[in-house]
């Protein structure tokens, strides 16, 4: 890495940081409240009578999976939103056009996302020490869940704004598809409790097995091998960033 380039990462980094800092109101508070809001419904009214699972109270069952929601869809957010903005306002084209390599877009954008999203996640589990005593078991797994998870939808969202024609285009996803999967991805259950049918049809859903291996660094156990979590996620980046490197390098979506 030349200095040139360390430069260039830079300048990105801290424009895409001070970008969602400068207005923390829209970035940062509503996730906090919003996940507030399912700490009071699903956590206090609903857990009560619930009780436990695996012999953790359903309040700190829940707790690994708002946050990873919330760090799920504000790195994503983040990125489409910017790079599509670059796209709509033209900044892209001077980006592509300079000796800034392409893996230095990349990977100061997808910073910007994993930033925001550690943050928001910080935020939130902040938030739910007012409603319970989550236990930490395995920090490791704990940090090393929520970065690699950050990245994924970081770069999903670079993919979403690459592909991206109008603003309708950048809303469609998280609508449509990330939305749903979360909300399905054990947020708020076991796979256990579900039917056999449903429990294989939940493993086709890659956030579960995100979410189990962050609730593992909590708690200790998964619904899911964590070690393959893991692997699915080191994959989903590499695939991810090749194919990202790909479409800048054929300038797909990018150009007239």
């Amino acid at each position: 890495m030349t200095s040139d380039s360390i430069i260039a990462y830079k300048t990105i980094v801290r424009k895409e940081v001070n970008r969602f800092l400068r207005i923390w109101a829209q970035t940062l508070l509503p996730p906090a409240i919003t996940q507030t809001l399912y700490f009071v419904i699903f956590g206090k009214f609903i857990g009560s009578q619930v009780g436990n699972i695996q012999g953790v109270s359903y309040m700190a069952f829940i707790v690994p999976g708002l946050v990873m929601m919330a760090v799920i869809n504000n790195s994503f957010s983040n990125v489409v939103s910017s790079f599509f903005s670059s796209k709509f306002q033209r900044n892209i084209e001077e980006m592509m056009v300079s000796p800034m390599p392409n893996w230095v877009i990349v990977a100061g954008f997808v910073t910007g996302g994993l930033m925001r999203g550690l943050c928001v996640g910080a935020i939130v589990f902040g938030v739910s020490i007012f409603f319970t005593n989550p236990i930490i078991s395995h920090p490791f797994f704990i940090i090393l869940f929520v970065t690699l998870t950050a990245i994924v939808f970081s770069l999903g969202g670079l993919l979403n704004g690459i592909f991206a024609k109008s603003f309708d285009d950048v809303s469609i996803f998280p609508t449509f598809v990330l939305t749903p999967l979360t909300y399905l991805g054990g947020v708020f259950y076991s796979i256990h409790d579900l039917p056999a049918f449903g429990q294989i049809l939940s493993r086709f859903n890659p956030i579960l097995y995100m979410v189990n291996g962050f609730r593992y660094g909590f708690y200790g156990f998964s619904d899911v091998h964590v070690g393959f979590s893991l692997l699915m996620l080191i994959v989903f980046i590499a695939a991810m960033t090749t194919l990202s490197l790909y479409l800048l390098r054929k300038g797909v979506g990018l150009r007239a």
